[in-house]
Formats: C-alpha cells, sequence, structure tokens
C-alpha cells in the first residue's frame, strides 16, 4: 500500500492533555503535529470539571493545528482504565454462503454475536478485541476470510467502562467540536505497542505513571487480560517536593524535572543547588541525594502499591517482567529502584519517534498505531476525514461532503465498531 492514512489521537492524562497526528504508511509513523497542554479539571484520571476539560482540549487540538496549517475534524479518543473491566465473551455464526467462503459480513455477524451478553445498564462498551477465531474447531485463527467452512467462531475480550466516565470524557470531546473515528483503552493501545510479542506472549505487566495516577496492565498470551488504576503519580511527588522544601508547585516541579533522582544510593551529593523558598526573599541549597530520599519515599510507595497490585490479582510470576513508561519514568534512577522493589526484570519504553521521543507521549503514539492496525484488519483505510483545509468557505463544503461521505460509508459497512460509536452518539441528540 503506497497511500498514507492520516489519524489524530487525543490521550486526555490528568496532568496534561496529547493531541498527535500522524501520518502511517506501510506500518511506519512520521509524526507531524503534537499538541500537548497543562489539563485542568481532571483529577487521578477522572473529569471533575467540563469546562475546564473543553478548553484544555481546545488549546492542546490548536498547538497540533497550528503546525500544519490544517483543522483537525476527527480523533481516535483514548480512555483511561478507571473502573474498566475486561471479560472474556464468545461470538458463534453459521456460514450460509453456498461456497462456505468466510467473507468480511460473517466477520462482522460473528463479532456481533460476541456482543449479545447482557452488559450492566451503569456500564458501557468500549470495543471488543479478537484473540482468535475458530474454523470448523480448528483453532488459532487470526483472519480467517478466504477460508471455507460452516461454522465461525470468536475467542475475544470485551472491555466496558463507567458509563459516567465514558459519558463526560464523550461530552468534552463533542463539545471541544471534535468527531470520534475510533475509540480504544489507553493501556491497550499503548501497552500493544510498548511491548515485544514475547513480553505480550509470556506475561508482563505494562506499567504507564502519569501525572495523577498509576495505570497497571497486565498482558499475556498476546492480549490484554487486565487493568487496574492505582491513584499515585508525578503530581504527588512535585507536592511532596513543595512541601518539604518549602518553594512554590511550579518550582518544585522543574527541580524534579532537572535534578531529581529515584535511587537514593546512586544520587550525587556534591553538586548543590539553590531553591527559592515561599514567603521568604531567600534561598535555601540541597543536594541531588537529599532531593532523591524525597522522591524515593513516594515512589517506594507506589512500587508497593504495585506488588500488592499484583497479589490482588493473583500473579504469581511475570516472566516478561515490567515495562514502565509515562512521564515519571524519565526520572533518572526510576529503573534500578523498581528492580530493588518488584523483584523481576524491569525495562524502560520510550516511543522512537521523532517530536515524540519522550515517554509521555507512548500512549498517544499507540492509539494512532493501533488505529492503523485495526483499520488494516477490518479494511477501513481510506476512511479518515481526520483533516481540512481551514482557509476559506470551500473547506467548510469538502468537510460537510467528508461527513456525508463518512455517514454514507459507515451505514454501508454497519459493522459492529461503526453500530459502536453510533450508539455512542446517541447520548449527544
Amino acid at each position: 500500500m503506497n497511500q498514507s492514512e492520516l489519524y489524530v489521537s487525543l490521550d486526555i492524562g490528568s496532568s496534561s492533555i496529547k493531541v498527535l497526528i500522524g501520518e502511517m504508511n506501510e506500518d511506519s509513523l512520521h509524526v507531524i503535529g503534537v499538541g500537548n497542554v497543562k489539563s485542568n479539571g481532571i483529577r487521578k484520571g477522572t473529569i471533575v470539571d467540563i469546562d475546564a476539560t473543553v478548553q484544555s482540549i481546545k488549546k492542546a487540538v490548536s498547538e497540533a493545528e497550528r503546525m500544519i496549517g490544517m483543522s483537525i475534524n476527527e480523533i481516535v479518543l483514548g480512555i483511561p482504565a478507571n473502573m474498566a473491566n475486561i471479560q472474556n465473551v464468545k461470538g458463534v455464526v453459521a456460514v450460509n454462503r453456498d461456497d462456505r467462503e468466510i467473507t468480511d459480513g460473517d466477520l462482522e455477524r460473528v463479532i456481533e454475536s460476541a456482543q449479545v451478553m447482557s452488559i450492566p445498564p451503569e456500564r458501557e462498551l468500549i470495543n471488543i478485541a479478537p484473540k482468535q477465531f475458530i474454523v470448523d474447531h480448528l483453532e488459532e485463527i487470526k483472519d480467517p476470510r478466504g477460508m471455507i467452512g460452516t461454522r465461525l467462531e470468536l475467542d475475544g475480550i470485551m472491555m466496558t467502562t463507567s458509563k459516567t466516565i465514558l459519558h463526560n470524557v464523550l461530552r468534552c470531546v463533542e463539545r471541544a467540536g471534535l468527531q470520534i473515528r475510533e475509540i480504544y483503552l489507553q493501556p491497550l493501545a499503548g501497552g500493544h505497542f510498548a511491548l515485544t510479542e514475547d513480553e505480550k506472549n509470556h506475561g508482563t505487566a505494562y506499567i504507564d505513571i502519569g501525572g495523577g495516577s498509576t495505570t497497571i496492565a497486565i498482558f499475556n498470551e498476546g492480549h490484554l487480560v487486565s487493568t487496574s488504576v492505582i491513584p499515585v503519580g508525578g503530581d504527588h511527588i512535585t507536592k511532596d517536593l513543595s512541601i518539604v522544601l518549602k518553594t512554590p508547585t511550579e518550582q518544585a516541579e522543574m527541580i524534579k524535572l532537572k535534578y531529581g533522582h529515584a535511587f537514593y544510593d546512586d544520587a550525587s551529593d556534591d553538586e548543590l543547588f539553590e531553591v527559592p523558598v515561599i514567603g521568604a526573599d531567600m534561598k535555601e541549597q540541597y543536594s541531588q541525594r537529599y532531593i532523591a530520599e524525597i522522591i524515593g519515599v513516594r515512589l517506594e510507595e507506589l512500587f508497593e502499591m504495585v506488588l500488592e497490585e499484583f497479589y490482588r490479582l493473583g500473579l504469581q510470576d511475570l516472566p516478561g517482567g515490567v515495562v514502565i513508561t509515562g512521564g515519571v519514568s524519565k526520572l533518572e534512577g526510576l529503573g534500578q529502584l523498581a528492580r530493588h522493589i518488584l523483584q523481576t526484570r524491569v525495562r524502560l519504553y520510550t516511543p522512537d519517534y521523532i517530536g515524540v521521543r519522550e515517554p509521555q507521549y507512548t500512549t498517544a503514539v499507540g492509539l494512532i498505531r493501533y488505529a492503523y492496525k485495526e483499520d488494516l484488519f477490518y479494511g477501513k483505510i481510506g476512511d479518515s476525514h481526520a483533516l481540512a483545509h481551514s482557509v476559506s468557505n470551500e473547506a467548510v463544503a469538502v468537510s460537510k461532503k467528508q461527513k456525508q461521505s463518512a455517514q454514507s460509508t459507515n451505514e454501508h459497512k454497519d459493522s459492529a465498531m461503526t453500530k459502536a460509536k453510533r450508539f455512542f452518539d446517541k447520548f449527544f441528540e
């Protein structure tokens, strides 16, 4: 395939909101626009102020738009793992064609059949990810299309979340003037590409340490099997530094980024730096080792809570170890401390793309790459209307045509994913 596909991802985090514009071609990602702003109205991954969140989203979108001189129409949305639930589902359909060849239509029907199970009224479906297809009792089939059979089965995982959490996020996106192309669970998209195939197959914990919370996702046999969220993140470290050093929060954040070290034994005790004191016209001097002690205490607490989650999930062993990402993973010495507390192999992951070589962009990058992978599988390449020229009334007309074309395509495909999107749209009518 020589045609490039444009995607825009929206990662709504507790400390920052990130918008990424990426061009996908032959499984290669080229980042052409980035928006990253401090988020307001979000606490511990949950929206607490709709208006403030909408303004933050608009600001991040505006930053990304200025980089490319075009407006953003459509986004791939990441939903946080707060209150998310993952369960196994199964779908079964008969192949009705005379030649018994399995087609796209059969694929759509078997995915739809997996959605018939009852979902509690307080929960909403995010999506269903296939684990394997079974054709006439032949298992471990990744793509059954083109095969001959009479019975098609699907083993998959169904991801649901709190109706309140999902509707609040959708409301913010809608009020920011954006359309939703697809919705994915953040750790599913981020972990799918941060982990190697062996790590996903052998059993690995993917840990994303954000500003207000830390997300744990367990992958095994190639698939996401469970998620949980710990309400501790990088903002807590900043607050600790601000209190102990008696310095403004902004200054504490700068100190964390510039001088912070997570592992006390490796921190320097030689070089001193000055820190302004709140309410006084003076500065105090501290060493990196002193700062490392403050940071280390909070991170030790975090990793002990991670261990408690492992025990709660019944994890006896993690052959694939632990992969850590997120903004806090930039802290020097974090890998050493994690290995010391978790007593397993630890790898730090950072995206390797120009413009986003920071671990805080892992989820935003993962959303684009996961959406592209899904579009390839379901044959939806070419349906994107992610961007539109914003220089004249002609652009508005083009945008309207695109919307009409998108609606026509959705009605024609009538796929399970599209049905889910239309289901969400009903809440804004």
